[in-house]
């Protein structure tokens, strides 16, 4: 094993690095990583361009607008980076929005390190995506045997709940709502893990990024269940906005509305990050899905239910 020193800018790789036990390599980390608590006092090298409170739509115009404009919606701090001087930089080039990405990383270090830096750039879609890119994290810093019993652990939990619901016929149809206004569902990993907690996904398709829908999609739709997930959102923020699906044409008539399946998970901690908590979202799902079969302890602190009556 080598002593690299690393900065991950993104959430996701920081739990990576803590998972395969070389959390002491790391010197820096981006503004979102906050998981586990400790990561906390690592200095932080980036920083949002985006105010902090504006509304679901507000923030949706920023982002759509500065991405029209080839304009990032972070920063990188290249001065801190320069003194921190890190052998390898884990960044992302899955979503220009949801974290910083590659091209923020390149703009930042251009040749201003003065020394050979690695930048390992993550982007998975699936969940099997996930997994492969426990591996190259763990090979790249040189602690394979790590990744596969990291692996190997996690695919356990995953078949365990497979092997479980094997048998059960009754499959409820789920939609998983990323982003309230608009409104957006969850593609990627997201409509895989509904599969394996027992659901049939709808209105987003595996390994697909997150569309946007109208309300007469979800009516189309019919979901037997409602998560919703927002991306970067934790449950206490998406109650705020709530109201904004009930507000909807149509809404009344649900199937998930009449028969009072409303539920808010974490989705900054769970749903959006493509790390090793993402068993834990499945194991979340599963306690929605599928109550009678499963409770892993997360109600109240991963999801809660939203009361309709």
């Amino acid at each position: 094993m080598s002593s690299k020193k690393i900065v991950s800018l993104l959430p996701s790789s920081t739990e990576i690095i803590y998972a395969l036990g070389l959390e002491e390599q790391l010197v820096g980390r981006s503004h979102e990583c906050d998981f586990p608590e400790a990561v906390k006092a690592l200095p932080e090298c980036s920083s949002a361009l985006i105010e902090e409170g504006g509304t679901s739509r507000e923030i949706d115009t920023i982002v759509r607008q500065s991405v029209a404009d080839a304009l990032s919606v972070y920063k990188v701090d290249a001065d801190l980076l320069r003194k921190l001087s890190p052998d390898v930089i884990i960044t992302q080039a899955q979503c220009e929005v949801c974290a910083v990405s590659l091209t923020d990383v390149e703009k930042a270090i251009g040749d201003d390190l003065n020394r050979a830096v690695e930048v390992i750039s993550l982007s998975p879609e699936t969940l099997d995506q996930i997994l492969s890119d426990i591996a190259t994290v763990a090979q790249k810093l040189e602690v394979q045997e790590r990744g596969k019993n990291l692996i190997e652990e996690l695919e356990e939990r995953r078949d365990l709940i497979k092997h479980k619901l094997k048998f059960v016929e009754s499959k409820p149809k789920v939609a998983c709502i990323e982003w309230l206004d608009p409104l957006m569902t969850a593609g990627n990993w997201t409509p895989e893990l509904i599969e394996i907690a027992g659901g049939v996904p709808v209105l987003a398709i595996t390994g697909s990024h997150s569309p946007y829908i109208k309300p007469e999609d979800l009516v189309e739709a019919n979901p037997d269940i409602i998560v919703v997930a927002a991306c970067g959102f934790s449950i206490e923020r998406s109650l705020q906005e709530i109201s904004l699906l009930m507000q909807l044409p149509g809404w009344n008539e649900l199937e998930a509305v009449k028969n009072n399946k409303l539920f808010i998970a974490d989705g900054n901690h769970y749903f959006n990050r493509p790390g090793p908590r993402i068993i834990d979202t499945i194991e979340i799902l599963a306690e929605i899905i599928n109550p009678k079969q499963f409770i892993f302890g997360y109600e109240g602190q991963g999801w809660v239910k939203f009361d309709l009556l």
